[in-house]
């Protein structure tokens, strides 16, 4: 390599002697000089410096330096320039000169990650954003998915849990299957995946899915692309219905080594409490009333009530502050055949919950070589270890509902086993502690790739990948913890293997005929999916000292699982995009996906686009508006597909059952499926509006997108006649709509040595469901329903009417039950007006959980290296079905109960909101527990400084930055956090929060250096 770029640097001097000896005669001046980078003041390889007025220029070397011999006089201008910088005119006035010069960000962000190539931001015709690398390098998180909360607009991200390493779910232009999948596509370096994370999780830990998405460091990513509308997405056919996300991963660049050094180490902790009782004294007159209103003796005399002190605060033992850290060390670079980036990384993050934790190890190789000119090779690989302890999924609802006067540990310094009230509940810091409930994964996610140019402008490329995914989990619950006295202790071990294996063949054709530009793309892949798990399980333990590692010591052994699945898609795909003379431009797009996963009369469906863009900017009659450098109308319509079901679904199924003959065991066979060969895709049919506009030299840029889809032939579960001897059947019945608009400005507010950039997202959605079928109109899973002419995410219930009064009289009230119904009873709103209050007729639409729009704001300054940057996100209008407070305000006496449990009904306090305490209450879904959970939160908030290079002799860059995470929620939601939904990937029920483990704020120190 040394002699590559000697050469290199003597071809320079060469050239320069040359230019210099053109007018030997004449040389009234020489010159020394080096351009850098004006932010990391890294060197600018290939710049053209050029004296202006003249013809005499030279390009920079490996270092950044230049060298003039020239017959002008100092001073002279110079004129320095570079594809990826703004052109900037400096004096030259002495004969040795350093110049900075300021990136472009418009050239930078020229090119986009579309399907299957890339496309200039100026030709497209498609709805595609992109995160910003601000907030990709700025923002600590476990799995980059987190990444698009607020950085794209119609983007949504829903968080059903804080664990460590929790999965997320993601909305792109709204949900559009009932029962199938509504997450989106990943692209990972070309790599198709679909991240349905129960599908790589062995099945035996108690708690939210651990994200298969987290193997991937986020410090490794270049770029996210997301591809929204239908003439961007159909290129994945039957898997673009939900939107795609193209994740690029850094690569070297040629003629830089760089080393490189990242870290950040900081603490979370838990963003605000629920409110409940934390006196035993408190509680002790709560029990004693549940219990007299039942006609039962109180169960604490007066003098043991007032002996009371204290009370166990169950939230303060569970939860604590927990380190987070990151450690990434990279090496890249190359010359002109080859490119290189290989890094390694560890990420560990502590749960605010005792004994939960995730951490990642992880290696990537990203490598280019340029066999010759004609032929070139390439590979990314990436290879992750993560493991994951999980809070049970129980935890943190046994943790609210315990109450204060059990203690953490009983006369003997051991842990109490449970409560001692009616309501049977664990120790649930014992179970923290105690439990094993552990996952770990390792992937090996890679692919290689050749080009080819056969001709001129004619390109064949083959990839061929392959994702392999070993999930092992753990667990073990000790006999001495509640969960595992009555079995003597249990234990359960998993494992599933998952491979897909991917071929892809392609050949793209440019040219560019005067005024006329083509691209086309043709091609042929293929990609098959297997998985493999087993399930092993004993009970009866003499000891829990080995734990889940000797199962046959168990004296009970439950029958072992096992199971295997398989997929394949087969796919034709050809896309044509035109332009004329940059003003017109057209996309017509197709694919054809064969999958197994459909009926046998359905095995392939077809999914066609076409899109149109005007680039008026380029018009003749748009000159004279020299404030506006960019405005481009697009309109695109197409269909795409959703193929996410699950295996063998088209198909009949035989379950096993086992029977007793006499004191024989046989096992038997029954159908608990019928067959349906027609069962096909879901079709989206989305058409988009769109406009892009660029005013005062982009200092003001804003992307408009209106959008309608409709989502037709949903995949459901519809009742079959008896007579089939099956009693529902999976059928292709039904649509969904979403319609909305979209918004991105972003706006340079100053120039020069202060700079202040903004970036301002806003999108709604509007989801209804238009039909369910022949002659069905809702389905009701409770709390949420899905009813036509409604949206999604529906919460159903009573509609609540404050509390029955002393003196009222219950015969005269709609009650559900008069002959229970005493005073300080929650009334309920009789809504066809019969005088009663049923289940059948009073039940009524009492929330959405879907937002009426999601917004984003960033601030980022930056002055004399020193950087701000301040991230806000909102969520206004949706709903969260509270569970929590639902359970918390039953006020049996038999749990513990929200502190609005001291302004509960009695005879002496007449409340109208809080009910009276009572023993056996029945929990009911009212609109009591609809709460709103409108948020506005600071995202991020960081400040950091870059040493100028100058300073720091062996350094090419050091940046130091501190850094809140969700150091402010301003939301009147009551619960832990209103970004929380239970079930992450359910679309029937959304919105629930019932023990979900809080998400945390952080604090956080890092550093960057570049070597």
């Amino acid at each position: 390599m040394k002699k590559q770029l000697l050469a290199w640097l003597g071809f320079v001097l060469f050239t320069s002697a040359l230019s210099a000896q053109s007018n030997p005669a004449i040389i009234n001046s020489t010159l020394h000089g080096v351009v850098l980078d004006e932010k990391t003041k890294e060197p600018v390889i290939g710049a053209t410096v050029q004296i202006k007025g003249t013809t005499h220029g030279v390009v920079t070397d490996v270092e950044g330096k230049f060298y003039f011999q020239t017959g002008q006089i100092l001073p002279y201008t110079l004129i320095v320039s570079n594809l990826s910088y703004k052109t900037k005119e400096v004096i030259a006035e002495t004969n040795n000169i350093s110049i900075t010069i300021a990136e472009d960000a418009k050239q930078l962000n020229e090119f986009v990650v579309v399907g299957y190539g890339t496309q200039k931001k100026s030709d497209l015709t498609g709805s595609v954003a992109s995160v910003s690398k601000s907030i990709i390098e700025q923002t600590p998180v476990s799995s980059f998915d987190r990444l698009l909360q607020g950085s794209v607009s119609g983007v949504q991200v829903i968080q059903a849990s804080g664990q460590p390493g929790a999965a997320v779910s993601i909305r792109i232009r709204g949900g559009n299957s009932i029962t199938g999948g509504n997450e989106p596509l990943y692209v990972i370096d070309g790599f198709p995946v679909y991240n349905d994370n129960n599908d790589v999780n062995a099945g035996v830990t108690s708690g939210p899915s651990i994200n298969a998405l987290a193997s991937l460091n986020p410090s490794d990513i270049e770029s996210i692309d997301v591809l929204k509308d239908a003439s961007a997405t159909a290129i994945y056919g039957s898997r673009g219905a939900n939107g795609v996300v193209i994740i690029t991963t850094k690569k070297g660049k040629k003629g830089q080594n760089n080393v490189s050094y990242e870290t950040y180490y900081g603490q979370q902790e838990l963003i605000k409490r629920i409110d409940v009782l934390t006196s035993s004294r408190d509680w002790a007159l709560l029990k004693n009333d549940a219990l007299i209103a039942a006609g039962k003796p109180a169960f604490y005399t007066q003098a043991q009530i007032a002996a009371l002190e204290g009370g166990t605060d169950w939230q303060a033992a569970a939860f604590k502050k927990a380190p987070i850290q990151n450690h990434q060390l990279t090496f890249s670079g190359g010359d002109d055949k080859t490119r290189y980036a290989i890094s390694a990384n560890y990420f560990k993050q502590d749960g605010i919950l005792r004994g939960s934790d995730f951490d990642r190890y992880s290696l990537r190789l990203n490598l280019d070589r340029s066999i010759s000119e004609k032929f070139k090779v390439g590979t990314n690989l990436t290879a992750s270890r993560t493991s994951a302890n999980e809070a049970n999924s129980s935890v943190v609802s046994t943790l609210l509902l315990l109450p204060p006067t059990v203690s953490i540990y009983d006369a003997n310094g051991n842990y109490t086993l449970q409560s001692p009230f009616e309501v049977a509940l664990g120790n649930p810091i014992a179970t923290l502690n105690k439990e094993i409930n552990q996952t770990t994964t390792f992937r090996l996610l890679g692919s290689f790739s050749a080009e080819y140019t056969i001709l001129e402008n004619l390109v064949a490329k083959v990839l061929v990948g392959g994702d392999i995914i070993n999930n092992k989990q753990n667990r073990y619950i000790p006999s001495s913890l509640f969960e595992g006295y009555t079995t003597s202790g249990s234990a359960s071990v998993g494992s599933k293997f998952v491979s897909t294996w991917l071929n892809e063949n392609t050949l793209s054709y440019t040219k560019a005929i005067e005024e006329h530009s083509f691209n086309v793309l043709a091609g042929y892949t293929q990609q098959s999916y297997q998985n493999e798990s087993v399930i092993a399980n004993a009970r009866g333990f003499v000891s829990d000292l080995l734990t889940y590692n000797n199962i046959s010591s168990g004296s009970l052994n439950v029958l072992p699982g096992s199971s295997a699945s398989a997929w394949t898609l087969q796919s034709f795909l050809g896309r044509i995009n035109y332009n004329f003379d940059r003003k017109y431009y057209l996309t017509l797009t197709s694919r054809a996906d064969g999958s197994s996963r459909f009926g046998k009369n359905n095995k392939w469906g077809y999914f066609p686009s076409a899109a149109l863009a005007w680039n008026l900017s380029n018009e003749s009659f748009l000159e004279k508006w020299t404030f506006v450098n960019n405005l481009k109308l697009r309109l695109s319509a197409g269909i795409t597909g959703n193929q996410e079901i699950g295996q063998f679904q088209s198909l009949a199924t035989l379950s096993n059952n086992a029977y007793l003959f006499g004191e024989q065991l046989a096992v038997g066979f029954a159908p608990t499926r019928i067959a349906n060969p027609n069962l096909s895709w879901e079709k989206t049919t989305q058409i988009d509006f769109g406009f892009d506009l660029g005013l005062f030299n982009d200092r003001i840029s804003l992307t408009f997108d209106a959008y309608r889809k409709e989502t037709s032939a949903l995949l459901l579960t519809v009742p079959v006649p008896y007579t089939t001897g099956y009693t529902t059947s999976l059928q292709n019945y039904g649509t969904v709509e979403n319609q909305g608009f979209e918004l991105a400005l972003n706006t340079q507010n100053t120039r020069g040595k202060f700079q202040w950039t903004s970036n301002i997202l806003f999108s709604i959605n509007r989801n209804k469901i238009l039909s369910l079928g022949d002659g069905v109109q809702y389905l009701i899973s409770d709390p949420n329903i899905a009813q036509v002419g409604q949206p999604l995410g529906a919460f159903f219930g009573f509609q609540s009417a404050g509390l029955l009064q002393s003196g009222q009289d219950v015969e005269k009230i709609p009650v559900i039950d008069p002959a229970t119904t005493k005073p300080g009873d929650r009334l309920y709103t009789d809504i066809n007006g019969d005088g009663k209050i049923t289940q059948a007729d009073d039940r009524t639409i009492i929330g959405y959980a879907q937002p009426k729009f999601l917004a984003g704001l960033t601030n980022n300054f930056e002055y004399k290296g020193f950087d701000l940057s301040i991230f806000f996100y909102a969520s206004y209008g949706n709903q969260i079905f509270n569970q929590n407070r639902q359970q918390l305000e039953l006020l049996s006496g038999q749990q513990n109960a929200a502190s609005s449990a001291l302004d509960r009904w009695t005879p002496t306090n007449p409340s109208n909101t809080v009910q009276r305490a009572k023993e056996d209450p029945a929990p009911v879904t009212t609109s009591r527990y609809v709460e709103d959970a409108s948020y506005l939160r600071l995202r991020t908030l960081t400040f950091g400084y870059t040493f100028p290079k100058g300073k720091l002799k062996a350094i090419k860059n050091l940046r130091l930055y501190v850094l809140a995470n969700n150091p402010l929620t301003i939301s009147k939601y009551t619960g832990y956090d209103p970004d929380v939904s239970r079930n992450e990937q359910s679309t029937l029920q959304q919105g629930i929060d019932y023990g979900s483990y809080p998400i945390a704020k952080s604090y956080q120190f890092g550093l960057n250096i570049g070597f």
